[in-house]
């Protein structure tokens, strides 16, 4: 199989590129040329911008593309409208951030999603992000009419992951000490190891899929004690951990999801994937995830910084306010 994706060099595109390989595909990457990433990966490379610069996909065809990095319908709609002609499917990386309150139980592929007032809007900011990629799949459907397959995962771990909302934890449970843990001990969390998540799309794509998947996991419901119990067990650390309540944290201005990732002031947070897991989707042992962040972490320069988590003062600072305020 021929396979083209925009992108392919930042996490998810270049365990894409991984697994595609390693199925035997033909491979070729468009996009910038502005990371280094995976340049000992035997594909080729067409360099362009989807922003007005789609010359180098003219006159040629694959059997598929997977779009990675499509974030605003406008570019979305351009490279479907060049490439129906020139692909048999149209594989489109969107979100569950596409569902407007994800705190509703049992959310499937048939649930609303987030609309915006204004769609000329292009702001990537959070508030948009999830109605700004429910754009985008329509723009990419309504191109390429029973020929594109939409991808929705929940948040993407694992080894490469520039954006630390999952590293976080291993990182410093394995560090020991006292966590400062968020929310309720059972609060329920989803997130998809990025190989399994790439090795999945790829499989789906030679199976010749179309429709809508929720992709993320476990397969079984994860508490966020499980997730720290288990980062504990895997690096042997002395850890406990003190939970603080949402409101409390809400109270000392404490930032969800990327000052303390994994938080939001809810009490549980999944969809139902239960399509994806009746296509094949399968997710790693939670341990192995953990394991190989934390491997992959060890390699970063010791300077590098950190992009989301509690900085090392703010957190004795919210502990030691925690505890003065108990009986």
């Amino acid at each position: 199989m021929k396979l083209l994706i925009l992108g392919g060099t930042v996490f998810l595109g270049r365990h894409l590129v991984e697994a595609a390989l390693a199925a035997g595909h033909e491979v070729t990457l468009f996009n910038r040329g502005r990371h280094d990433a995976g340049q000992e990966l035997q594909v080729e490379r067409l360099r362009g911008d989807r922003d007005g610069n789609l010359r180098a996909l003219h006159g040629r065809t694959w059997d598929a593309v997977v779009d990675t990095c499509g974030y605003v319908p406008r570019l979305v709609a351009a490279s479907t409208a060049l490439l129906s002609g020139a692909v048999g499917r149209y594989v489109f990386v969107s979100t569950i951030s596409v569902y407007p309150d994800l705190s509703l139980p049992d959310l499937d592929e048939g649930s609303p999603v987030a609309t915006m007032p204004d769609p000329s809007i292009e702001d990537s900011s959070p508030e948009h992000y999830g109605p700004l990629k429910a754009l985008c799949e329509r723009a990419a459907s309504t191109a390429m009419p029973g020929r594109v397959l939409i991808v929705r995962p929940g948040l993407i771990v694992g080894p490469h992951d520039p954006t630390d909302r999952f590293t976080y934890w291993p990182r410093r449970v394995a560090e020991g000490g006292e966590v400062l843990a968020p929310g309720r001990p059972a609060a329920l969390r989803q997130f998809i190891d990025v190989r399994d998540l790439a090795a999945w799309v790829v499989q789906v794509v030679e199976a010749g899929a179309t429709g809508t998947f929720n992709a993320t996991g476990p397969e079984a419901a994860l508490s966020m004690l499980q997730l720290l119990e288990a980062c504990r067990t895997v690096s042997g650390s002395d850890a406990r951990f003190t939970w603080i309540p949402d409101d409390v944290l809400l109270e000392s201005h404490v930032g969800p999801w990327v000052e303390l990732p994994l938080w939001i002031p809810q009490d549980d947070m999944t969809v139902n994937c239960a399509r994806a897991m009746g296509a094949g989707l399968r997710c790693r042992p939670l341990a192995e995830t953990i394991r190989d962040t934390l491997r992959w972490d060890a390699t970063r320069p010791a300077d590098a910084p950190h992009q989301a988590g509690l900085a090392p003062d703010r957190e004795r600072e919210l502990l030691h306010a925690w505890h003065a305020r108990r009986p």
